[in-house]
């Protein structure tokens, strides 16, 4: 069951450079945390790699769709919501939520076609 995030962990999610996500294993374990580059848009935490890969973290998570997230200040259980390309809104609020996040020279690689296609809502337990 999916619970709405608070706007205090919004805040500290936004406020982080990085999220760390460790996927949970099919016994409930936790993987290796791993940084990753996360942004905020609508009310909800979005997460995308370069390219869609089978491998990896992401890999990982597009079979487990569980994981544990952190952030300064904030440590949460979340399902994870494979939405790649599919809505051109949410692409669009994505591409810039990381142009506003990182730059728009350092979010380049972030808002191809590419790695719209490998956005993961994270949705809180």
């Amino acid at each position: 069951m999916t619970a709405p995030w608070f706007p205090d962990d919004l805040r500290l999610v936004d406020a982080a450079r990085e999220l760390q996500i460790a996927v949970r294993h099919s016994d409930g374990s936790l993987r290796r945390w791993v940084p990753i580059w996360v942004v905020c848009a609508g009310g909800q935490v979005y997460v995308r790699t370069w390219y869609r890969r089978d491998t990896g973290w992401f890999g990982h998570a597009l079979r487990s769709r569980r994981a544990r997230i952190r952030v300064p200040g904030l440590e949460a259980d979340v399902t994870i919501e494979d939405i790649g390309d599919a809505s051109t809104q949410v692409t669009s609020d994505v591409d810039a939520a990381y142009r506003t996040k990182y730059g728009r020279g350092g979010a380049g690689s972030m808002v191809t076609a590419t790695a719209a296609a490998t956005t993961l809502q994270l949705n809180r337990q």
